[in-house]
């Protein structure tokens, strides 16, 4: 049996190391910053992003369809995770690459997630293909598995989202003055939403989102779970003492944010993220 290839795009935020170890292949989504264009992981690392950011906030945009093409071409067994298509028309040049290579054997799934939300869905994948489950299985067990993902971020600035589109100068003028703290959370249909609005420091944000997985945690898989940042290492740090602490969770990922999904939340923004047991 041919080996299953599982593609992701850059959004899924995961470290080189287990894109290694677990053999993936990452197709970059571009970031468009000071008149040039950059690859996502490849040309820009995130930590280079905020340095080069001079008064004009960047854009992005989904990798062109040839570029799937390409990625696609000599792969016959695959699978690839992309971010939301409610966020990013990057599924939708996923498939317009399938139709115009139709021997393609690659399938596009959905994630309706974003950043290491789907890492989570693509180590799933993983798993189940060095278990020996065909295309069909991952594609059938992932797609089941995506209304179990949890996902929530504590913004530290909406300056970010509202310069990219995602909530209005008075939601950003709002949160501003009152130094309230934007909790996002990744919806069932794919959208974000606003889950919480914290009041007061930084440390009743990250208070904010250990509280919610404390609530959660009866029904979280403890499999693995992910802390994922934007420049704010320290933080991710201590969210990950926080939550070996309180559970027995067998691998506590902390990754940084690429820099597309970093370009749109901004500095300072940290998250958690986990499968539920189902």
């Amino acid at each position: 049996m041919a080996m299953v290839n599982i593609f992701v795009d850059s959004t899924s935020d995961l470290s080189p190391e287990l894109v290694a170890r677990y053999h993936l292949k990452v197709i970059p989504l571009i970031v468009h910053l000071n008149g040039k264009s950059y690859r996502d992981g490849i040309d820009l690392l995130p930590k280079q992003l905020f340095a080069l950011i001079n008064g004009t906030l960047p854009t992005t945009s989904a990798p062109l369809i040839g570029d799937f093409v390409k990625a696609f071409a000599s792969h016959q067994h695959g699978i690839f995770l992309g971010i939301s298509s409610q966020l990013s028309g990057t599924v939708n040049n996923a498939r317009l690459a399938l139709e115009a290579n139709p021997e393609s054997r690659v399938r596009v799934i959905d994630s309706l997630t974003l950043s290491s939300a789907i890492g989570l869905l693509a180590l799933k994948a993983a798993d189940l293909r060095d278990a020996g489950a065909d295309v069909a299985e991952i594609q059938a067990a992932i797609e089941g598995e995506r209304a179990n993902v949890r996902m929530s971020f504590a913004l530290e600035t909406m300056r970010y989202l509202y310069m990219g589109g995602r909530c209005t100068a008075l939601q950003s003028l709002a949160a501003s003055v009152l130094k309230i703290r934007p909790i996002i959370a990744g919806m069932p249909d794919g959208t974000l939403g606003l889950k919480a609005k914290i009041r007061g420091n930084r440390a009743r944000a990250l208070d904010a989102l250990l509280q919610d997985f404390e609530e959660a945690l009866p029904n979280v898989d403890l499999r693995r779970i992910f802390v994922t940042h934007a420049a704010a290492a320290d933080d991710a740090a201590y969210l990950a003492d926080k939550l070996a602490a309180m559970a027995p969770i067998q691998e506590i990922h902390v990754t940084m944010a690429g820099a597309v999904v970093s370009s749109h939340c901004g500095p300072g923004t940290i998250g958690i993220l986990y499968l539920t047991k189902g």
